[in-house]
């Protein structure tokens, strides 16, 4: 399969400094924070590759800046072969922008709650200039709601009836490539896997690709085929999904995994992870990972560790052998 998406040293760097003159009182220097630094991957047509990591890793600025809501400081994406921060207004750019939905964290605030659902599920149509009559209800009926709930408003559903409705205005647009920013974190369990398995089908039935973002190990093991752990905005690990459950490589993905809940562990006793994230305006030299890492060395605080290949896994530790 070759890759409907590609993502080529892509960084991105916000200016968080105090204003001006509060600096010019103060002498401080601008502060910079490196939300997402070097990160390279690719996602592979009617595939679902995954990004997991703590809070402020990075995930979801990774996530806007491939649908296009943030421009990159540096590096490139490339959708179908364009790069949309570069490629000039014209029909490649609209085309391949129609192809790019996103499906956010919380379906109720981003759901227009003055607006009818039918309304809310055709507007990408509409902005497509596309037929949208009985659009709206054809696809509510696909992701497992009534062609009636076309009449309502955001108000009158609940929590995973709301994600089902945003999952139903991003296929509005026929589009090939999904974003779905941690889709189930706001649900309760047994909806989550409801919405999970309706993801599910409608990629087997639609040709779908995923870029699914995630802090939940258990819904990346349900749905992904690749993984990319990601820390301090740089992608640390990469592996196909049971290779990486299988046998992790980087330290902190071993972190991650002791620390996830097991159903056949019930009253283990685990050692909480070490440390604390460093600070993304200053992060530590070398290694992101070495103030906590249990098996640092003296050569983890001096040089950062490149991403290289063992086996079928791609990982950034100078120990992962």
């Amino acid at each position: 399969m070759s890759a409907i998406v590609r993502v080529r040293n892509l960084s991105r760097v916000f200016d968080v400094s105090k204003p001006w003159l509060n600096r010019v009182i103060e002498r401080l220097p601008k502060a910079r924070l490196r939300a997402v630094d070097d990160v390279s991957f690719e996602i592979e047509e009617n595939a679902c590759y995954a990004l997991v990591g703590e809070s402020g890793s990075g995930k979801s600025t990774i996530g806007k800046m491939v649908v296009g809501l943030l421009p990159p400081s540096q590096g490139s994406v490339e959708v179908m072969g364009v790069d949309l921060a570069t490629e000039p207004e014209g029909e490649r750019r609209v085309e391949v922008r129609a192809n790019l939905q996103m499906i956010f964290q919380d379906p109720y605030a981003s759901l227009n709650p003055r607006w009818k659902v039918r309304d809310i599920v055709a507007e990408p149509a509409v902005a497509q200039g596309k037929a949208t009559d009985g659009l709206a209800e054809a696809l509510l009926e696909k992701v497992g709601l009534s062609a009636v709930d076309a009449g309502k408003y955001p108000h009158e559903f609940s929590g995973g009836q709301r994600q089902r409705i945003c999952i139903a205005r991003a296929l509005a647009g026929e589009p090939k490539v999904i974003i779905c920013d941690e889709p189930t974190s706001a649900l309760d369990v047994s909806v989550q896997s409801q919405v999970l398995n309706l993801m599910s089908d409608l990629r087997a039935d639609l040709g779908l690709s995923y870029l699914f973002i995630s802090h939940d190990l258990t819904v990346v093991r349900h749905m992904a085929d690749t993984i990319g752990v990601l820390y301090l905005g740089a992608l640390i690990e990469e592996a196909p999904r049971d290779r990486l459950f299988e046998d992790p490589k980087h330290p902190y993905t071993q972190m991650l995994f002791e620390a996830a809940p097991k159903m056949d562990a019930f009253g283990r006793e685990i050692d909480p992870p070490k440390g604390e994230i460093p600070n993304p305006i200053d992060p530590p030299s070398g290694c992101p990972f070495h103030p906590r890492c249990p098996i640092a060395v003296d050569r983890c605080s001096v040089d950062r560790p490149e991403l290289r290949w063992i086996g079928s896994t791609r990982v950034a530790c100078h120990l992962a052998e």
